[in-house]
């Protein structure tokens, strides 16, 4: 009888646990007062394992999504094609993102204390000068130092050399795979921590700040919003436009997968239906949408470029450091290559958002205050994900000859041609 009332108790999952954590802290912090700061410690480690994280998920991910595109054959063009456009609609998010962010003063006023943390690395005196030291010299150097960007240069001519090598670089794919898998792992068990993490620094920013904190979360979230709402309806319909194509029917007919992936919050999960929804009701041939969306749900992590893009703002404003016009520029860059490498990792954003802060020297302790808010930015993040999938798929498409523009104009609302959810693997 014991054993059957414990099954019944209900199990919270992580972004549940997040939340009841950053409740929990800011009440802690707030009528506990002074002494709730003694709990800094928990997010000072939080923090620790956070940043232990970095190098090895960016280099192995990044390596074993560059090297899932060595298959190419007929379809290269396709997909340099699809490869393109990805990163292009990241740089675009990313920078759009950080104007929103500028434009609306994003964490100003926070007042977080810079001086509790590292000072900032100094600012490269010129781009030519940012792209020079993104080079490595020494890889394994890099990797000792924590030097974020030469990690992904090295990464991706690492996975382009696997590439090419062949079949001689068997065994070196293999191996890969299997460090992807056991990141996974590592990525899981830091994330346990999460909760704890986010309920000691809450208790802390509460106790030195007050109830101020949840404004400037709700800024942050507002802003990520109305930038990926910006990207899928006006940005997505320009980019349309350029094929000459009409995006009504595209706006229109992304909606079902795009509810779909904003409640499920994965856009694995979401594949089996907009897979369904390009085909028979955008009229993508086959040929193609089976292989721009998987590579997209890889590859494209749109939504993320905004989120990280944001972030860096905010984080700016809230510790008072301003960011010269070529750390700006090595945030663009570096969000983009970032979201390339986060793909498929769970908890992308907070183990990425290191990496951004970093490449710009600016303190990564707010990233367990952002993680308060990570789940509803993330559910808007895999919408504006897929919608960049689909939309590349249809440009792909029309620029093949393999779109059904009969089916695409097609506005009709019969049963028929309404997507079904496909449930997906477990």
């Amino acid at each position: 009888m014991q054993s059957v009332r414990r099954s019944r108790l209900p199990r919270f999952e992580m972004w549940h646990q997040i939340l009841i954590a950053m409740v929990l802290g800011l009440l802690v912090g707030y009528f506990i007062g002074e002494p709730a700061k003694v709990l800094e410690p928990l997010g000072d480690i939080f923090m620790s394992l956070i940043r232990m994280c970095v190098i090895p998920v960016v280099f192995v991910s990044l390596v074993c999504g560059i090297t899932s595109l060595s298959d190419m054959a007929a379809m290269r063009r396709i997909a340099w094609k699809s490869i393109a456009i990805y990163a292009v609609s990241m740089a675009i998010m990313a920078t759009l993102s950080m104007g929103a962010a500028m434009l609306f003063k994003v964490g100003a006023g926070f007042g977080l204390a810079a001086g509790n943390v590292s000072a900032p690395a100094a600012a490269p005196t010129s781009i030519k000068d940012a792209l020079i030291g993104a080079i490595p010299a020494n890889p394994f150097r890099a990797f000792a130092e924590g030097a974020l960007l030469p990690t992904i240069v090295f990464a991706i001519f690492f996975g382009l050399a696997i590439n090419l090598a062949g079949e001689a670089a068997g065994l070196v794919r293999r191996l890969f795979e299997s460090l992807s898998s056991v990141v996974f792992t590592l990525i899981n068990m830091v994330l346990k921590f999460a909760p704890i993490g986010v309920f000691g620094l809450m208790a802390y920013v509460t106790a030195d700040h007050g109830f101020s904190v949840l404004g400037h979360l709700g800024s942050l979230v507002a802003v990520n919003y109305l930038a990926m709402l910006f990207f899928m309806i006006v940005v997505c319909s320009v980019m349309l436009m350029v094929w000459r194509l009409n995006p009504l029917p595209f706006l229109r007919k992304m909606i079902p997968v795009q509810l779909f992936a904003y409640s499920s919050a994965s856009s694995a999960a979401t594949l089996p239906l907009n897979l369904e929804n390009t085909q028979d009701r955008m009229g993508v041939d086959k040929r193609v949408a089976s292989f721009v969306l998987p590579l997209g749900s890889t590859v494209n992590m749109a939504g993320l470029a905004c989120y990280l893009g944001t972030v860096t703002i905010f984080a700016s404003n809230a510790y008072g450091i301003e960011l010269s016009f070529t750390q700006l520029t090595t945030v663009m860059v570096t969000t983009t290559l970032a979201s390339i490498g986060a793909a498929g990792i769970p908890g992308a954003a907070l183990v990425v958002m290191g990496l951004v802060l970093s490449s710009v020297g600016l303190p990564l302790e707010v990233i367990a205050v952002i993680a308060a808010v990570d789940r509803l930015i993330d559910m808007c993040c895999t919408a504006a994900n897929v919608t960049g999938d689909t939309v590349t798929a249809v440009m792909v498409a029309k620029s093949e000859g393999l779109l059904d523009m009969t089916c695409y104009n097609n506005t009709g609302t019969t049963s028929n041609d309404a997507p079904q959810a496909v449930a997906p693997a477990a």
